[in-house]
């Protein structure tokens, strides 16, 4: 198993008990509840109800619960993290909210689930930056879809990826690949989420693929673009002070929030 696999394990398994704490988990104990992120997602997502859904790289089950409550046949939840896996289905069992959550590596997906199995394949919020090869990760969402099956992506934009720390005089500058490469290495102390104690795993490493490289990949793999927005937010900040909160969990740029693509909503179809 390749290394970059071992050490963002870590990293993962020691983000989950501070995202645990951190994620305002007892909200779903009111069965209306759904993640911000998945609220955002509705108007473009659209009706799911009767579909059978798969969420990759899922973490530990916030929006996989959300969707699975919007309706469909059935749910599944693929993440590497045996600890996130763990605690989404305790967070499922919790919101009485039926999922099936399956600790798998994305890349060896189609060998745990049945091929062509599923109506919609759902991917979040900071995934695809986890995976270094973006033509492999579209070979298994294309296998995955059923002929007439939809991706559904929303993610960080590349462009985002790509940006500096800020800086001083407030202007964005480029600093990491925007490009498909062989990764950056980071050591980060702490998650995205409030928490004393330092991760026990501070390394990880990330990928960054560009919009061209994606939607060439899944064409590549029997998909058409079907839709394609660009967001001016983010549900996290990743720009401290440069940054405003917009509402619904979603920030902004502060000043000029035209001038960067911060997120983005891709729609794509198999065919036939």
């Amino acid at each position: 198993m390749s290394d970059y696999v071992e050490l963002n394990r870590a990293n993962w398994d020691s983000r989950v008990s501070h995202h645990v704490q951190g994620y305002g988990l007892d909200a779903f104990a009111d069965p209306s509840h759904l993640s911000d992120v998945v609220r955002f997602d509705l108007e473009l997502l659209g009706d799911v109800t009767g579909l059978d859904v798969v969420h990759l790289q899922c973490h530990i089950g916030t929006d996989t619960v959300s969707l699975a409550r919007r309706g469909p046949r059935r749910v599944v939840g693929v993440d590497f993290s045996a600890l996130a896996a763990s605690a989404a289905r305790e967070l499922s069992a919790a919101a009485a909210t039926p999922v099936d959550f399956v600790e798998c590596e994305l890349y060896d997906t189609l060998g745990v689930l049945e091929p062509a199995s599923f109506d919609l394949v759902y991917t979040g919020i900071g995934a695809l930056c986890w995976i270094p090869d973006i033509r492999g990760w579209a070979e298994v969402v294309s296998g995955l879809l059923r002929p007439g099956g939809r991706l559904f992506l929303r993610e960080g934009h590349p462009v985002l990826w790509a940006l500096d720390d800020p800086r001083p005089d407030g202007l964005l500058a480029l600093r990491y690949p925007y490009f498909e490469s062989a990764g950056v290495h980071f050591v980060e102390e702490h998650s995205y989420v409030e928490h004393d104690e330092p991760l026990a795993a501070p390394e990880s490493v990330s990928f960054n693929h560009g919009l061209g490289e994606i939607i060439t990949a899944l064409m590549d793999a029997g998909l058409h673009l079907s839709g394609l927005v660009e967001h001016r937010s983010v549900p996290w900040n990743p720009l401290g002070d440069a940054m405003v909160e917009v509402g619904a969990g979603e920030w902004a740029l502060k000043e000029g929030p035209e001038r960067l693509p911060l997120t983005y909503t891709l729609q794509a179809v198999k065919g036939d």
